[in-house]
């Protein structure tokens, strides 16, 4: 599909309440990538799917032999002997380690208040501010729990591990290594680019930019969508660093939905998708793969309106174009 006619049908599934959108598709047949209502240099926030690369970084250190199965977060960040000092890096990678979604604190709830009326970002805290919380928490049972918290403090305890930064560990082990010119963790708004987005709610309120040194391996990286289409086409190959975080380990919801270092899968139409979204205060991201097929799908919106059944629908529609869907299989 040509990058005009892309255009086309990314406008049409989205329709006017996602007028700032791009999209990608890699398929054996090429890479198409388009985009509606800004420019092709334009950044989005890619909210949780940072945690998917989170996972990937994971996986590496584990190839690294930086980390193991039973590497603590104390064993690498100045947690105190903590309760959350004895949770493995592991556990958090498939959402089990009994962790929150966020620190239970007052100043929780301020923030929150604080984004949904007045559009200010909920997730500025430095990375000693985000231990000095962490430190606080009392893991719960060891069961499939979603946190952000979580993936916060593995990605800086794979930095600490690899001894650097998150943000540097993200450039070295991900970006520089797949090309993803623009594919970065601001820890400021100081340090977004130019041509970063500003995102929106549903009914057009602009948000501030989620930055954040805290933030940044749970929720906080940004990209545009060429960058995106190019690590989509390395997952699909093979070639990206610590591809074994795709491979489910552990049921997530079930025996349906299953889960590797933070990816999702799911059968769909007798088919096993790997995927994960995003969502921040203005912006939605989906990058799903069908990996037996060799298609995949990245979508990004400036909108806080969610895409996954937009991203969904167009992985069928790129499979099944393909000769690869459940249509060919049946005949």
């Amino acid at each position: 599909m040509s990058g005009a006619t892309l255009a086309e049908e990314l406008a049409a599934r989205l329709g006017p309440r996602h007028p700032v959108a791009a999209v990608a598709t890699v398929s054996p047949a090429g890479t198409s990538v388009a985009s509606v209502g800004a420019s092709a240099d334009a950044d989005f926030e890619i909210g949780s799917i940072s945690k998917g690369i989170t996972g990937l970084l994971h996986a590496d250190a584990r190839v690294r032999g930086e980390v193991g199965p039973s590497t603590t977060l104390g064993d690498l960040l100045p947690l105190d002997g903590t309760p959350v000092a004895e949770v493995t890096l592991s556990s958090v990678t498939t959402h089990r380690s009994g962790l929150p979604s966020l620190p239970a604190a007052a100043s929780t709830l301020r923030k929150s208040l604080a984004l949904w009326l007045h559009g200010t970002n909920p997730y500025g805290e430095t990375l000693d501010q985000l231990l000095t919380q962490a430190r606080g928490v009392r893991p719960g049972p060891p069961r499939p729990r979603y946190s952000n918290l979580g993936f916060q403090l593995l990605g800086h305890a794979l930095a600490s591990a690899a001894g650097t930064t998150f943000r540097d560990l993200l450039r070295d082990r991900i970006a520089t290594p797949l090309g993803l010119d623009v594919c970065y963790a601001p820890a400021a708004p100081t340090d977004l680019r130019a041509s970063a987005l500003t995102g929106t709610t549903r009914w057009g309120r602009k948000r501030q930019p989620w930055t954040g040194e805290a933030l940044a391996p749970a929720g906080g990286i940004r990209a545009r969508i060429d960058d995106m289409a190019r690590l989509a086409t390395a997952l699909l190959d093979g070639s990206a660093p610590g591809i074994t975080a795709l491979d489910p380990v552990e049921n997530f919801t079930g025996r349906v939905v299953r889960i590797g270092a933070a990816w999702i899968t799911l059968e769909r139409n007798g088919r096993a998708i790997t995927w994960h979204n995003g969502g921040t205060g203005g912006f939605r991201s989906w990058l799903g793969l069908d990996r037996a097929a060799g298609t995949a799908v990245v979508l990004l919106s400036a909108t806080a309106i969610p895409v996954d059944r937009h991203g969904f629908a167009l992985l069928d529609q790129l499979t099944e174009s393909e000769g690869r869907g459940p249509s060919n299989a049946a005949r």
